[in-house]
């Protein structure tokens, strides 16, 4: 036994020799300052003199922060958190990288915050890895033209201001007009397209927040949704990086070959919040006490949002950011920003919600700056309705000044009163393509005509519980972007006339 243990020893003292031989000690150097003073969002911090530019700061009790000001003598940093934590005198360490977000298909379903915390109370968040929130924009020759629509179920735009994947199309209007009820009927109109939606909520009322998740939940649409929160109470600087954090997200999808829409409400709150950070780090206000570069902000942020080219897995982020305007201004500093980067935009009267026509989409306001080339082929055969309706439009101001009409002119206005009963629809009620355009050929071709504008809406939900009994061949036509045919469209026709039979008036004879 002896002999064993004195075995034993010797072999350990030759592996601790041989360790300690081959140690090599390597001083890491670290830079550590102080917290000079803490106002509201932001800290002054001192001694980190190669501190770099929005590089990641953490703080002595786990609060991080971004560097933002880099003065001689001290920097200021953006709070991603509640300033309460901090005091002067806190020690605040470089970490020696960029604010970054999780990123993977773990993230599908989920609640979090734009620091990748959960806020839905099921555990941590499983991801693949992690991404910067600020990466630069896809070169343009990394790009493919925007051709393939993504239909939101809504009539109204689908067929007047159609979207496509890869767009940036702007939602503007006044405060509780339905901006956010568009963008939410939207990502339920998603459930079967293979897209997958994100809804970025930037300083939102945390019931607000809590009522969009419920119908998601609700419609089934978490199952392919992301939902990134950055709540009212929340601190500026939380908010401020809320679109970037959700955007990289939705890049790492689109990277891999996938569709991706991605909301963003609102960037009004995301403006003020970012105003309120530099007046406190003392930049020089400009117009309405923005700072210079709120412009700038913007625009990196949507331009990340494209078409890729097949080279690159053909993948697409299509951004609906949302504005809200005051007093219908939409001519105001930061809307005309939005609409200058876009490419078009929504418009919400609310003159037409408080007529009861919602979706209150002014069409006369509205534009898709992609237009047909993101459309379905079968809306070619009802192309003339939005110049339709905007005639209508202008007759109907005249009317009012008791002006006496003409026959035609008469027939135009009962037409047009038509075609705004018809672009009517319920929140949360989404229509498939075969069931828009069953509605708006009969409208264009003049079968409601001869109904009752207070039976327009009975003869459209009749049209609607028949529309499946349509041959499936025009379905697929219809959904696989092929244009209709004479034949296809005389069918139609005829299988509306049948429906609407009931409700006429008297016989249609102006109908071809």
């Amino acid at each position: 036994m002896p002999v064993l243990e004195n075995h034993l020893e010797t072999s350990s003292f030759s592996k601790i020799a041989h360790a300690v031989e081959n140690f090599n000690f390597s001083m890491q150097p670290r830079e550590i300052g102080l917290v000079i003073s803490v106002s509201t969002g932001i800290a002054t911090v001192s001694g980190l003199p190669n501190v770099g530019f929005e590089e990641l700061l953490q703080f002595q009790n786990g609060l991080f922060g971004i560097a933002y000001n880099l003065d001689e003598d001290e920097v200021g940093v953006i709070l991603l958190g509640k300033n309460s934590l901090l005091k002067a005198g806190d020690e605040v360490e470089r970490t020696g990288r960029v604010m970054d977000i999780p990123v993977g298909n773990g993230l599908i379903g989920r609640v979090i915050n734009p620091l990748g915390q959960s806020l839905d109370n099921k555990g941590s968040v499983h991801y693949e890895k992690r991404l910067p929130i600020e990466r630069p924009a896809h070169a343009i020759m990394n790009r493919s033209a925007v051709s393939v629509p993504l239909q939101t179920g809504i009539k109204v735009i689908d067929a007047l201001i159609p979207i496509g994947r890869g767009q940036r199309e702007l939602i503007l209007g006044d405060r509780q007009t339905g901006k956010t009820a568009i963008a939410i009927d939207t990502i339920l109109n998603q459930h079967d397209k293979n897209v997958i939606c994100i809804y970025c909520a930037i300083g939102q009322r945390a019931s607000a927040v809590a009522k969009v998740i419920a119908n998601l939940q609700e419609k089934g649409a978490m199952e392919y949704t992301v939902v990134l929160a950055a709540e009212g109470n929340d601190s500026p600087g939380i908010k401020y990086i809320a679109p970037y954090a959700a955007t990289s997200i939705a890049e790492y999808f689109m990277e891999k070959g996938k569709d991706v829409l991605i909301v963003y409400d609102d960037l009004t709150h995301h403006a003020r919040a970012y105003r309120e950070l530099s007046l406190l780090l003392r930049r020089p206000p400009g117009r309405e006490a923005f700072p210079g570069d709120i412009f700038y902000i913007h625009s990196r942020l949507l331009e990340r949002a494209t078409h890729l080219n097949d080279k690159l897995k053909g993948g697409s982020i299509t951004a609906l950011p949302i504005i809200e305007t005051e007093a219908q201004n939409i001519s105001s500093y930061i809307p005309t920003n939005l609409i200058s980067i876009t490419d078009g935009q929504i418009y919400l009267s609310p003159k037409l919600f408080e007529l009861g026509v919602l979706p209150a989409v002014d069409v006369g306001k509205s534009v898709s700056r992609v237009g047909g080339k993101a459309q379905l082929a079968a809306y070619r055969s009802i192309a003339r309705l939005k110049l339709e309706f905007a005639q209508f439009e202008e007759l109907e101001t005249f009317a009012r000044f008791g002006t006496r009409l003409d026959e035609n002119t008469g027939k135009t206005i009962e037409h047009g009163k038509r075609i705004r009963e018809c672009l009517k629809q319920e929140e949360l009620q989404q229509l498939t393509a075969s069931e828009q355009i069953l509605v708006l050929l009969s409208l264009k071709e003049g079968l409601l005509d001869s109904i009752p504008i207070e039976k327009i809406k009975m003869a459209e939900n009749s049209l609607l519980k028949n529309s499946k009994t349509i041959p499936s061949e025009i379905q697929k036509r219809i959904i696989s972007n092929e244009k209709l045919s004479d034949e296809d469209s005389k069918m139609i026709l005829k299988f509306a006339e049948e429906i609407l039979a009931p409700f006429q008036e008297k016989p249609n004879s102006n109908h071809n």
